[in-house]
């Protein structure tokens, strides 16, 4: 029974932490001494404890293979090319650059996971709706609020997706299809939503400058991000964890970069986000 208390205690600190980041640690300053006590109280066996390692493996792989392959697609400039394609589409229209994020942001979040929308679309969303002289609130709000909405489509899309495919054993074509029409539904609808919410400011004229240059996109981005989509799908139709495919993604970027001196190895170890990916082992130890 106290063993038992001990496991509840642990995992409800852990949850507490992760939202409220006391201090502003990381989640990981919380999650893995809160694992290590379960484990030394005896609450898991470390039979237990290796068998929860070895699933949760992959998922850490993927995560850690599209974190650093997002962050290398904004340093090749794909964000920033984004933010010029919405104000270049929404010519001084708040109503048309609302459109265009949530476009983005829907494809974004489904293709390279919430964070990428989260962390490094939202803030290009601010600036150009700042740069058109727009009221920034519908079109940031819209992009956060995507984050969560538009990763219900890909087992990539976020981490619980991706559980809930290691879990059911679906295909990722299958996971796919199953998810494309509550995916499409949710978008519609939050659309709406912020369009009638957000009319006020939707409604107020934009008196900023406008992109005079067409946006470069970077291809060779565009197009090692398509054929990761690409290999997460055959690879799982013929049994390949989808952490491989993200890792050869990251992989042909960052020899680009390091060949072009873009980055270094350390700059591609801390966009792994090694703490948040302590953080997710852990919580799976304390959660078992």
């Amino acid at each position: 029974m106290l063993v038992e208390s001990l496991s509840v205690a642990a995992l409800a600190v852990v949850l507490v932490c992760a939202v409220v980041r006391p201090f502003r640690w990381p989640e990981a300053a919380f999650a893995v001494p809160a694992a290590g006590a379960v484990i030394l109280a005896g609450a898991i066996p470390l039979d237990d404890v290796r068998e929860e390692a070895a699933r949760l493996g992959p998922v850490i792989g993927f995560l850690a293979g599209v974190l650093v392959l997002a962050k290398l697609c904004a340093d090749d400039g794909l964000f920033r090319a984004c933010g010029n394609w919405m104000a270049r589409r929404a010519a001084g229209r708040p109503r048309t650059l609302l459109g265009a994020v949530f476009a983005l942001a829907s494809l974004i979040t489904a293709t390279l996971s919430l964070d990428a929308t989260v962390v490094l679309l939202t803030p290009v969303v601010f600036a150009t709706a700042a740069r058109m002289g727009a009221r920034p609130a519908p079109h940031v709000y819209a992009s956060a609020h995507l984050s969560n909405t538009a990763s219900l489509l890909l087992p990539v899309s976020n981490l619980t997706n991706l559980l809930a495919f290691t879990a059911t054993g679906l295909s990722f074509t299958r996971f796919a299809l199953l998810m494309t029409l509550p995916w499409l539904v949710a978008i519609a609808v939050e659309y709406v939503v912020f369009r009638r919410f957000f009319a006020t400011d939707l409604d107020a004229p934009a008196e900023g400058t406008e992109p005079t240059e067409p946006p470069r996109m970077p291809r060779f981005a565009l197009v090692t991000v398509a054929a990761t989509l690409a290999g997460f799908a055959v690879a799982s139709a013929v049994g390949i964890e989808p952490a491989w495919s993200a890792a050869a993604g990251a992989a042909v970027l960052a020899v680009r970069a390091l060949l072009r001196r873009r980055t270094t190895p350390v700059a591609l170890l801390r966009s792994a986000q090694l703490p948040f990916l302590a953080f997710v082992l852990a919580l799976g130890i304390v959660v078992r």
